[in-house]
């Protein structure tokens, strides 16, 4: 178990919105074509409280003042192969997590290739035509959400990867926020 940088995330409004951008730019680090990550989001301050000597190897502890709201704590990996939407049904937080985020990179096409898609595809098929089609875009998706529905996301395309073209919403990705919401059902 790790958790990011303790030299703070980047700016943003609010502690979710910090976090998913922090994840953002970690994920960044690591380079691209990597497989998804996903990290619990907790509380700092009651990490620092309740469990100190984690909080101080995190990085995170008293002696940190500038420390953000929510903690990301990378998790095991996902296992390869397994459907992401059947390993996100398979998990269960415990009350201690805040929140979860989930950062993953897939292949999207603009809203003028739509019309372009061949019908009766399956999934192989289909992402084999996506793969090849000519304006596909590589994405990466980091979405957050929180236990009382609260959720953001950010979006990186690997043609302009910069932090400065990183894009922020609530609803960008609507699905894969659906899906991690779920996590904290029970």
């Amino acid at each position: 178990m790790s958790n990011l940088s303790p030299s703070g995330p980047p700016m943003a409004g609010s502690p979710l919105t910090r976090a998913v951008l922090e994840i953002d730019e970690y994920v960044a680090g690591l380079g691209w074509d990597r497989p998804a990550l996903l990290f619990a989001l907790v509380d700092t301050g009651r990490l620092r409280s309740e469990e100190p000597g984690l909080a101080d190897r995190l990085g995170i502890g008293e002696n940190v003042p500038d420390a953000a709201p929510l903690t990301p704590v990378e998790q095991e990996e996902i296992p390869a192969g397994k459907p992401l939407d059947e390993f996100l049904a398979t998990i269960a937080w415990p009350d201690a997590v805040a929140g979860c985020a989930i950062a993953v990179e897939r292949l999207m096409l603009p809203p003028s290739a739509e019309a372009q898609v061949p019908d009766g595809l399956g999934d192989a098929a289909l992402a084999k035509w996506v793969a090849a089609h000519p304006d596909r875009q590589e994405v990466r998706m980091t979405v957050g959400v929180l236990r009382d529905g609260t959720r953001d996301s950010a979006l990186r395309l690997r043609e302009k990867d910069a932090s400065t073209e990183v894009l922020t919403g609530a609803d960008l990705v609507p699905g894969l926020a659906e899906a991690l919401a779920a996590t904290f059902e029970e």
